[in-house]
């Protein structure tokens, strides 16, 4: 039986896999590794943040929580939104929703209570957890506040006189860095400090930057590997100086493991040339055309879900199994086999090769391209573009050259060569590694089980 601890910190470090024990890069994860357990992680399918961190917090597949990508299209107004932030988007109990339940059971028994905190978790605005925070910059005509949602009411404010503005370009974009995750973590000590939380769940994103951009064998990866792991050492030695690390078990683990590519599979230009796809032209620039359109596709990292108006799905599917650099296209029961058949999938899922990634690309002549192309703008383009990673200065805007991405997932894991598998460590023994050393990112939450929560 395992004790009970009082806290528990969840840290999602971005790029983590199981294979890093031993290679002298995350001396600071080892050590917890070595006091509980650990494992190569399976990811749900898509392997991509918003999916892969709902079923995570949940314990549900995408077919029951909703979460399908990191983007959503809406048939009712023919809209693609990617990176929405409301918890309510999250159809399913996470964590922090049971944990309330049980405090309140836990009071009405003998007094109880405990503490929730999310910094920077994905679909948590608005969530019902005692602390939130979360990037929600305010797009005015005269330009983008900074600025990041958060609860108590002030929260944000009161961590920003203490360690200034969070800087959303350090968070995204071609000057995105470990800034980002330098910012959150002095956020995620003060909340112990100040708040004392008795779960604490923090994001470390810098990781994916440099795997993108250059690769899994770069010494940029390496580098940013190392700082992900001082930042695990910091979060330790805090609650060290707290006195409360004896009460205190780590839950360390990554979203997805990285592959790497040599370039892009423009799905949309590929529906467009077989006559499934159309666009209109506004104001000299071409734009896609979701009414009239009898398949678009959404695409994200190594996936795509593509939507086909009824009687197209057939057509569809064959021009995308035609195409090369796509892997397989999944139906009705490969969506199910995969926990992904929910109202919110496309009619077809396409996956890539395991060397591609899926731009969202449409155009034959860049000079068409909306002006958003060549911008920062994660909300109005129908799919995840990695590409803006990236500067060029001689338009001194973000490249239109799909090949410069280095890295990508979402693919399923494949047991057999290991590919897709992500990483799993916790501080205390809790059993959910399978035979193979193998754990389902749906049985990770059941590690804060012992602490009250369960699912």
């Amino acid at each position: 039986m395992v004790a009970a601890p009082k806290y528990s910190i969840m840290l999602d470090v971005i790029g983590l896999e199981h294979e890093h024990l031993g290679s002298g890069l995350i001396p600071n994860i080892e050590k917890i590794a070595e006091m509980g357990e650990s494992a190569r992680l399976e990811p749900v399918f898509p392997a991509v943040t918003c999916t892969v961190q709902a079923s995570i917090l949940s314990g549900k597949y995408p077919s029951e929580h909703g979460i399908v990508a990191n983007g959503l299209y809406d048939r009712s107004t023919y809209t693609v939104s990617f990176w929405e932030q409301p918890s309510s988007l999250v159809r399913t109990e996470r964590i922090w929703d049971k944990n309330n339940n049980n405090t309140r059971q836990q009071q009405q028994q003998n007094g109880g209570s405990s503490k929730s905190a999310l910094l920077f978790w994905q679909n948590t605005m608005y969530a019902n957890s005692d602390i939130v925070v979360t990037p929600r910059p305010i797009h005015l005509d005269e330009g983008t506040v900074m600025w990041c949602y958060s609860k108590p009411v002030g929260y944000y404010e009161e961590l920003k006189e203490k360690f200034g503005e969070f800087d959303l370009a350090s968070y995204w974009g071609p000057l995105a860095s470990p800034k980002s995750s330098e910012w959150i973590a002095n956020a995620a000590e003060y909340t112990l400090e100040k708040q004392r939380p008795n779960y604490l769940f923090a994001y470390i994103p810098h990781t994916d930057y440099s795997l993108q951009r250059a690769g899994k064998a770069s010494a940029q990866a390496r580098d940013d590997l190392k700082k992900a792991d001082e930042i695990v050492g910091r979060l330790v030695e805090k609650t060290s100086e707290l006195g409360i690390m004896d009460e205190t078990q780590f839950v360390i683990m990554s979203e997805y493991g990285f592959n790497d590519v040599s370039g892009a599979i423009p799905l949309n230009l590929v529906l467009r040339d077989a006559g499934l796809l159309e666009v209109r032209t506004i104001h000299g620039k071409e734009y896609l055309d979701y009414e009239f359109s009898k398949a678009f596709a959404m695409v994200d990292h190594q996936v795509a879900h593509v939507f086909a108006k009824s009687g197209f799905e057939r057509e569809a599917r064959k021009v995308l199994e035609a195409t090369a650099g796509v892997d397989k296209v999944l139906d009705a029961e490969g969506k199910k086999r995969l926990g992904i058949d929910h109202e919110r999938s496309g009619e077809l899922v396409a996956i890539a090769d395991r060397d591609k990634w899926f731009s969202y690309y449409w155009w034959h002549d860049e000079s068409m391209a909306p002006s958003f192309a060549r911008k920062v703008d994660i909300h109005r383009k129908p799919g995840y573009d990695p590409v803006e990673l990236f500067f060029d200065p001689r338009t001194r805007s973000i490249p239109l050259d799909a090949s410069l991405v280095r890295g990508s997932h979402g693919r399923p894991p494949d047991i057999e060569t290991g590919e897709g598998y992500a990483f799993y460590a916790s501080s205390k023994k809790h059993g959910i590694a399978k035979p193979g050393g193998v754990a389902k990112c749906v049985d990770v939450i059941k590690c804060f089980a012992s602490s009250g929560a369960g699912v």
